[in-house]
């Protein structure tokens, strides 16, 4: 309340005299928060050291945003020496546990410029070492630059490898990838039963890109009996998360009565959801239905 100044006169050091408290007690919100003041100079005279000395007594106690917060220090050489190796195993802890900045914080850590010297090698190294120590998401990330060549040569069975770890690990970044592959036949045989499966092991935990290319292989009857309603059903689980394909191809549903009865109003209200984030298709397709008076007003002009 005092941090934020809620119901209270803002006063950092009077939050800083409640947080210490709460610290001295075990609390590892508490600790994490004195960490930050700390490292900010909020309510005390500004110091790294002390900063690095509260994020630790958390994020030993299992507190993600003390454990991507001293991944951040290691990285940056604050309060520590900078090591780059502890500085990952932090991210890799707090990113465990879905924290989504330690998360960034590890592909920004590979893709140069953020903390590590411009090597592609050294980052490549680096991240094999945590892969190779099972970490799922830098399994993941590994089998996406393998899969696009960045910072390695590109090599379709190597990012079917490290997607497949990860995969079986749970990660629903690299069950979706691994679904890709296998629907495209890169590094793998095409199979579109096998895509189907790893597609939605990733949807049941709510990953849209994978709900989006589950409807697609619904409506067009890959590796599952063709079934328009059910594909309608995946696209708008991903469509409701804001996935432009998606949105798009459920505009199409709506548009031509597939899976739902034909509604114009709901195709251009979809379109144009995907539309507004760029997506060449729906665009198109709005002008095409603005021309004929499809669901809006005919024009001319």
């Amino acid at each position: 309340m005092y941090t934020n100044g809620n119901g209270v006169p803002q006063d950092y050091s009077k939050a800083v005299e409640w947080y210490l408290k709460a610290a001295n007690q075990g609390d590892p919100g508490a600790q994490s928060y004195l960490g930050f003041m700390h490292q900010k100079g909020k309510g005390v005279p500004q110091d790294d050291s002390k900063a690095v000395e509260w994020y630790l007594k958390a994020a030993n106690q299992g507190h993600a945003s003390a454990q991507s917060s001293l991944g951040f220090m290691y990285c940056n050489g604050r309060g520590v020496p900078q090591d780059y190796s502890k500085a990952v195993n932090w991210y890799l802890k707090a990113a465990d546990q879905g924290h989504a900045s330690a998360r960034s914080s590890l592909v920004l850590i590979y893709q140069k410029g953020k903390g590590v010297p411009h090597d592609d090698a050294k980052a490549v190294e680096w991240f094999l070492k945590a892969a190779n120590q099972g970490h799922a998401r830098v399994q993941s990330i590994l089998g996406f630059m393998y899969n696009n060549g960045s910072g390695v040569p590109q090599d379709y069975s190597k990012a079917v490898d490290w997607y497949s770890k990860a995969a079986h690990q749970g990660d629903a970044g690299a069950q979706s990838s691994l679904g890709f592959m296998y629907e495209n036949g890169n590094g793998v045989p095409e199979d579109y039963f096998k895509a189907v499966e790893w597609y939605l092991k990733a949807a049941i935990q709510g990953h849209a890109a994978a709900q989006s290319s589950l409807g697609f292989m619904y409506q067009n009857g890959k590796g599952v009996p063709q079934d328009d309603s059910k594909a309608v059903e995946w696209y708008l689980k991903a469509a409701t998360q804001g996935h432009a394909g998606a949105q798009s191809n459920l505009g199409f549903m709506y548009q031509k009565g597939k899976g739902v009865p034909q509604d114009y109003s709901k195709a251009v209200k979809w379109y144009l959801k995907a539309a507004k984030q760029g997506h060449a298709i729906a665009q198109n397709e709005l002008s095409k239905m603005w021309l004929d008076g499809n669901g809006v007003l005919h024009s001319n002009s």
